[in-house]
């Protein structure tokens, strides 16, 4: 008895995490480019009084031995990247990403982090950067002051226009092996990790690298009606496990009660 309630408090472990996601994903259900996190659980290790293919005696093979579980614990908590619906801003720098590949940022401390987040504006010397004010790479030059247009193409291509004529330059968008490898920053950023692999930079449109849409961002990937169907079995399963410790306490209490 006293292994259930080992068991059933790391279940409701494991789920009270579980709830801390969905709570997450909910939190963020308007942040550009959020994709939501989805947890992972693993049994524990399992106690064999009897093992599986023992001996009998005579030469006989036990069929099915005797495993005791001793709970769960939370595996993972990986992200997913599908992908998030457009809307429209009618921005010039609002930038989103459809299909697959993300942006580079350049964090204060001169290293790189990525993100899906493309709602992007000038500072006063004319770059372009992010809502916290760090610059964004992916190819992205100067914008001088004055400059009557600027055109975003599918494949990247920037054309800006001012009184002086004409200028373009290209853009690039950075992927990697594995996505949720990442490490997530906050901010909408995410970081490099030994996990994620390598990032790999490419044009976009090309070789499977997503279109670059001018005057949308990208919405959160999260589904509300999912995530309050997942919000009600958590709270289920956490229930349940709590009155499994309430029944082990029930046995417990009448095993100590019992009289000779």
């Amino acid at each position: 008895m006293n292994l259930s309630l080992y068991s059933a408090a790391t279940g409701m472990e494991a789920q009270q995490m579980n709830l801390n996601t969905i709570a997450n994903n909910l939190a963020n259900v308007n942040t550009p480019g959020f994709k939501r996190s989805k947890i992972e659980f693993q049994d524990l290790l399992y106690q064999a009084p009897r093992a599986s293919g023992s001996e009998s005696g005579g030469g006989n093979l036990v069929p099915t031995g005797v495993e005791v579980g001793n709970g769960s614990r939370v595996a993972a908590t990986s992200k997913v990247f599908t992908q998030g619906q457009l809307t429209a801003t009618g921005e010039k720098l609002d930038i989103a990403i459809q299909g697959e590949g993300f942006f580079e940022i350049q964090r204060p401390d001169g290293t790189f982090a990525y993100t899906r987040d493309g709602s992007f504006k000038l500072n006063a010397q004319g770059q372009v950067v992010t809502a916290d004010g760090l610059p964004v790479g992916s190819g992205f030059q100067t914008i001088p002051s004055g400059a009557t247009s600027v055109s975003v193409s599918e494949d990247g291509q920037v054309t800006v226009q001012t009184a002086t004529g004409t200028s373009t330059f290209a853009l690039t968008l950075t992927r990697f092996p594995n996505p949720s490898g990442l490490r997530s920053l906050g901010g909408n950023l995410y970081e490099e990790t030994a996990a994620s692999g390598t990032p790999e930079a490419g044009k976009p449109s090309e070789d499977g690298f997503g279109r670059t849409i001018q005057g949308y961002v990208e919405n959160s990937n999260v589904n509300i009606v999912e995530e309050m169907v997942a919000l009600i079995i958590a709270q289920r399963a956490y229930e349940i496990n709590s009155k499994s410790i309430q029944a082990s306490d029930e046995m417990l209490q009448s095993a100590a009660n019992m009289k000779r």
